[in-house]
């Protein structure tokens, strides 16, 4: 059996992928996140083969947080990313991040089920809608690394640590104890920084850092 396990904070969204998992005989759902937090502890509880996770769930623990935790596990699920959002930028940071596959919501329930069981072989999935755009987004990337150098140069060295530690994915209190700082100052930091490089979310703070070579 394949074990798999999935993150949403939507209800009408769990109960779908439950209904299109329950028609493969080979395929056992054995948890059920309703947010990041509640994803990692499910896969370190029940070690599934495979993780589907809502790349925007509501903040702090949003998918993104919770595929970088989930990588730590000594013995990590295969890790798709399951979405309405097909915007390249999440998609970038998830295949950065280390997903196996980015999936859309809309996905048919026979295509869903075939990438789990790719999954679970150790293959990697794309939505085909997603592929073409990866192609752009990468060179849309390369012409912007230019600009994002000039913005973080404007930064200040603390200031480009810290987007540093938002682009390896730490929540504020991570970044506090990696620079020995309060929680409450990281947070300033934070702010700060979003509105000098005009970002509206960590999500874009995160992408600038690998666009401005701060991440590899």
């Amino acid at each position: 059996m394949i074990k798999v396990m999935f993150a949403d904070d939507e209800e009408l969204v769990r109960s779908g992928l439950r209904a299109m998992m329950a028609v493969a005989p080979d395929i056992e759902v054995v948890g059920e996140a309703v947010d990041g937090r509640s994803a990692v502890e499910m896969a370190r509880r029940f070690h599934p083969d495979v993780a589907l996770l809502d790349i925007k769930m509501r903040a702090p623990d949003d998918g993104i947080r919770a595929l970088r935790a989930i990588q730590t596990l000594p013995d990590p699920p295969t890790v798709a990313m399951l979405t309405t959002f097909d915007v390249d930028e999440y998609v970038s940071l998830a295949l950065r991040f280390g997903a196996d596959g980015f999936l859309l919501k809309d996905v048919e329930p026979a295509v869903l089920v075939r990438a789990v069981r790719d999954l679970a072989r150790g293959g990697a999935v794309l939505d085909p809608s997603v592929a073409a755009r990866m192609v752009h987004a990468h060179r849309d990337e390369q012409r912007a690394a230019a600009p994002a150098r000039k913005l973080l140069a404007a930064l200040s060295e603390r200031e480009r640590e810290v987007v540093a530690l938002i682009g390896e994915g730490l929540s504020n209190a991570e970044i506090g104890g990696r620079l020995h700082l309060s929680e409450a100052t990281v947070k300033g930091y934070v702010s700060a920084v979003l509105s000098k490089i005009g970002a509206a979310n960590r999500v874009q703070a995160a992408l600038l850092a690998y666009r401005g070579g701060l991440v590899e």
